[in-house]
């Protein structure tokens, strides 16, 4: 029995994670090109900073818009492995509610049997995994992918809906996967680090009785180290309702956002490309 019971809690573990909401990405600055996030053309009217942490440590960082209950865009490091994807179990973010509640990413279930929070209470700040359950030819798009990471512990740590919009289920199981899983790779050859920002621009249309927004664009950027200075860049960008990924140069990934943002966008202030 004693056995059983630890188990138990082990498993119970393996499923907690932490993921602070910040003023600021201070606390997280190592998945950011020289420790830059992007610039504030991207903020939403009212963000939240969320350094995502797992099991004690950080994985990457996302910028949350509370009000379309989307992410705006997760930045992290580009480190695959061979590991083995867990489960997809998602999660959801107490600290969205209240900034003094529990740090740690739980599932809304626990939440409300712990009489922790209601649901109508997780729902108001974010998307909960109902929201995405019954969705027609729309699938959780991960902006930070688990494939992208190396161990199970990281794969897990993207497992939060504080890091999915709804993307067209088509282009994420076809063109948007292979950009992730082979044009990166091919592009990655001979960099020793790279910093990835993929992001979502809001759109027009919601979805879950207009609770989640239905970005109208799905965009990643990268920037390549080779010893310890820049030595390419890229970008890519898709339509959120066509199969079609475009691979662009960095700076015409920016202007294409800077048109849809209407603001001029920088995502790595300029030092990844000029360099």
């Amino acid at each position: 029995m004693l056995g059983l019971l630890l188990l138990q809690v082990l498993a119970s573990c393996l499923w907690l994670g932490h993921s602070e909401v910040v003023n600021s990405f201070d606390s997280c600055p190592q998945f950011f090109y020289d420790g830059i996030p992007p610039d504030g053309a991207l903020n939403p009217n009212n963000p939240a900073r969320i350094c995502q942490r797992f099991n004690n440590s950080y994985h990457y960082a996302t910028l949350y818009d509370r009000v379309r209950r989307i992410p705006v865009y997760s930045a992290y490091k580009y480190q695959p492995g061979d590991d083995e994807k867990p489960p997809r179990k998602w999660m959801v973010e107490p600290q969205l509610i209240d900034r003094n509640s529990l740090p740690d990413m739980k599932f809304d279930w626990v939440l409300t049997n712990e009489n922790i929070f209601t649901l109508d209470q997780i729902k108001e700040s974010q998307a909960i995994p109902d929201d995405y359950n019954r969705l027609k030819d729309l699938d959780r798009g991960h902006l930070c992918p688990s494939g992208h990471q190396f161990s199970k512990e990281r794969m897990m740590a993207t497992f939060t809906l504080t890091n999915a919009v709804p993307q067209d289920k088509t282009l994420n199981n076809d063109k948007w996967n292979k950009y992730e899983y082979k044009t990166m790779p091919q592009k990655t050859q001979g960099c020793n680090t790279t910093y990835v920002i993929t992001g979502a621009v809001h759109g027009n249309t919601y979805v879950s009785n207009n609770r989640v927004n239905r970005p109208s664009h799905i965009w990643s950027a990268a920037c390549c180290l080779g010893d310890k200075e820049p030595k390419d860049a890229w970008g890519a960008i898709a339509e959120n309702d066509r199969n079609r990924v475009e691979v662009v140069s960095l700076e015409e990934l920016e202007k294409r956002l800077s048109d849809l943002y209407n603001g001029k966008v920088t995502l790595f202030k300029n030092t990844c490309s000029q360099k």
